[in-house]
């Protein structure tokens, strides 16, 4: 009885769907092909647009890390430095000295990190606000292009 009833209402949502005939479309005014060409032009700068400001982000942050591995590579070669010099002075050598070395370099390399990391924040949000951007051009290309299809 369950597969006599499952095979009955199978059928019913068949014809039912196959009985549907599509809403007849109407035909496209100029302005509307105008509207929507104007529409394709526009989301293709806003995405052109977006695709470029992403870039200049990416670039920014390579740039900022690539500085930032050279402060610290600097920092630790003159913290090697010094200690160098501390251990050829080993007789007069301050143990301050070592250390005061490794503190100066470590707080040189927290210092271009966090530079660093404010580059990549600044980066993701230029990157935020071009997507943003680009989304708000499609939406009011979507209501040019509709306002035109209904005059």
């Amino acid at each position: 009885m369950n597969k006599l009833l499952a095979t009955l209402i199978a059928t019913l949502f068949v014809g039912l769907a196959s009985a549907q005939t599509p809403a007849p479309v109407a035909p496209a005014t100029p302005a509307a092909v105008k509207a929507e060409a104007k529409a394709d032009k526009s989301v293709a700068a806003a995405v052109k647009s977006e695709a470029k400001v992403d870039a200049k982000a990416d670039t920014k942050v390579e740039k900022a890390e690539v500085k930032t591995a050279e402060k610290t590579t600097k920092a630790h070669a003159k913290a090697a430095k010094v200690k160098a010099k501390a251990h050829a002075k080993a007789a007069k050598a301050d143990a301050d000295d070592k250390t005061k070395a490794d503190a100066k370099a470590d707080k040189a390399t927290v210092k271009a990190e966090a530079k660093l990391d404010t580059t990549k924040v600044n980066a993701a949000a230029d990157k935020a606000n071009a997507k943003l951007d680009t989304k708000a051009v499609k939406a009011e290309v979507k209501a040019d292009v509709k306002a035109a299809g209904s005059k």
